[in-house]
């Protein structure tokens, strides 16, 4: 009698692992969808509390950008792993604990590959991934992977409150770095002017040598033949902050 009631039990438990594993792995594997903890009009006024973990930001996305509470340095996740790159220009992993303020991820699948040849600047980039979009008025997760013969990129410091707006501390505080030779992955997005308030128009890149040791958010750069990854994403999803400092932020 009570092996029929094990028996019974353990039927059950296997009946509700496989009735909701399949719908979980489908909210984590959704396709081309884009997601983003805050909003970017919130990080320019001073909103850095953090607003999410690392673990909550990972069930959306294996790839992306963003900071650290407090504006602590840049984000950068690449296959699932997120990298923090402090003012002293090296990149750390981070525990799952930590939060952040905004960041914006994607479970990255190439849909399409662009290739160059030649040494392109970085404005010149932008202007031929822009010739080959198909419509610029979705957003794209954008992958550049390989040797560039110069990079400038920059950090920022963690912050202290009473924070100031993010244009100030990016103009007094900013450390700035330029790479040279050096091989990595550039992490970032492609998204539509009418997206501005929310988060960053146009392209936005994050760069992680290959050694996973140094990086920065991108200010300028050099494209030797470069190949350009990238996914056209149909939904963008948003977690907005459920804190005090970003009920209060007078946000336009």
């Amino acid at each position: 009698m009570k092996l029929k009631r094990y028996l019974w039990i353990a039927t059950c438990l296997i009946v509700l692992a496989v009735s909701v594993l399949p719908a979980y792995s489908q909210q984590r594997l959704q396709p081309h969808l884009g997601f983003q903890v805050s909003t970017l009009g919130a990080l320019n006024v001073g909103v850095y509390e953090g607003a999410a973990t690392l673990a909550e930001l990972k069930r959306y996305g294996d790839f992306g950008l963003g900071t650290f509470e407090g504006l602590d340095g840049e984000m950068v996740v690449l296959n699932g792993k997120v990298y923090q790159i402090k003012t002293d220009g090296a990149a750390y992993r981070v525990v799952d604990t930590v939060r952040t303020p905004f960041a914006a991820v994607t479970f990255f699948r190439r849909g399409r590959s662009l290739r160059w040849t030649g040494q392109l600047t970085y404005q010149k980039l932008q202007q031929q991934i822009n010739e080959q979009l198909p419509t610029p008025n979705l957003p794209y997760a954008i992958r550049l992977q390989g040797t560039f013969p110069y990079l400038k990129v920059r950090s920022v410091p963690k912050q202290t409150p009473p924070y100031l707006p993010l244009n100030d501390v990016v103009r007094q505080q900013q450390r700035v770095f330029e790479l040279r030779n050096v091989r990595g992955t550039l992490v970032g997005f492609r998204l539509p002017q009418f997206l501005k308030s929310v988060n960053v128009a146009g392209y936005h890149f994050h760069f992680i040598t290959s050694d996973f040791k140094a990086g920065g958010h991108l200010l300028d750069g050099e494209f030797l033949n470069p190949v350009v990854d990238m996914e056209m994403l149909r939904d963008w999803q948003m977690m907005l902050p459920n804190n005090i400092a970003f009920e209060q932020a007078s946000l336009e």
